[in-house]
């Protein structure tokens, strides 16, 4: 009888632990969900002075001992999430858990490679939890606007970036056959591929420039194309979005599904539509 009466507790002790780390509709939810904001925040922070020479060589064991201390409680933080979960290895896929992951990685691999745990600052992507964590439900139903748009247009920004690409091809072969050998650096196809590349995206390092006049012309013709192909991925992922828009119309909620943990749901669901889980209501107190 023992057996089957801890059970439910555990289910519901389960409940309640997805409750206070995934949800922010009760007050020990939320406080877990800011203390876990100012701990991100804080630790990109220790991160970036120990970047910097003279607090590396002044407070190095220290800021490394802080850097330690909140990479074990991330990792508890992330097994926790892992457990309280009906499918952790759906939440471990899905895009918070593997920025989750890759959070406390850098940490532990510095052991056998130095430096390493300046990829530490990846953490900085968990703060966008912060418009579920101060219910910001319209700042989640654009950010999945958005994605929406960009998966319908990748297909388009696909044939762009192939016709760039091969206009970069030619353009820097041309540049070549114009320009080498006169002193401008165009030493090679792909060197003056590379200057193609940084011509027709408006940076211009200037380290590479024609001299001749026949080259000059050609870096005109490549700065006027670049400015005006700049705007096409732009309107592409606008139309889309737009479509998108009118398509569907929806609000979504700030809730997490129990079983997955996937955020994105209508305001009405009554179940996951990722994993089909039935939804909890949102519990007060």
């Amino acid at each position: 009888m023992r057996v089957t009466d801890d059970a439910p507790a555990r289910s519901s002790f389960k409940r309640r632990l997805h409750t206070i780390i995934f949800e922010a509709d009760t007050p020990a939810g939320k406080v877990f969900d800011i203390a876990l904001l100012i701990s991100i925040v804080a630790s990109v922070v220790a991160v970036c002075l120990e970047s910097v020479e003279e607090y590396r060589a002044q407070y190095g064991r220290e800021l490394i001992f802080i850097e330690w201390i909140f990479t074990v409680g991330f990792t508890a933080e992330y097994a926790l999430r892992l457990y309280c979960v009906d499918k952790p290895m759906r939440y471990a896929r899905s895009f918070y858990g593997v920025v989750d992951l890759l959070s406390i990685l850098p940490t532990y691999l510095s052991l056998m490679f130095a430096g390493t745990q300046s990829l530490l600052v990846i953490r900085a992507l968990r703060l966008l939890r912060i418009f579920r964590i101060f219910k910001a439900a319209q700042f989640l139903a654009e950010s999945q606007l958005l994605a929406m748009a960009i998966s319908a247009s990748k297909r388009k920004i696909m044939v762009f970036l192939g016709v760039v690409t091969t206009l970069i091809i030619i353009l820097g072969t041309m540049m070549y056959l114009v320009e080498g050998g006169q002193g401008g650096g165009f030493t090679s196809i792909p060197t003056s591929i590379y200057w193609a590349i940084v011509t027709m995206t408006t940076v211009g390092y200037g380290d590479i420039a024609p001299v001749t006049v026949l080259g000059k012309f050609l870096a005109a013709v490549a700065m006027i194309t670049g400015y005006s192909v700049i705007a096409v991925p732009t309107g592409i992922v606008s139309v889309e979005m737009a479509r998108a828009a009118q398509k569907t119309g929806f609000e979504v909620s700030t809730q997490a599904c129990p079983s997955c943990s996937l955020e994105g749901h209508d305001t009405d669901a009554l179940h996951c539509k990722y994993c089909g889980a039935a939804m909890h209501p949102p519990q007060e107190g």
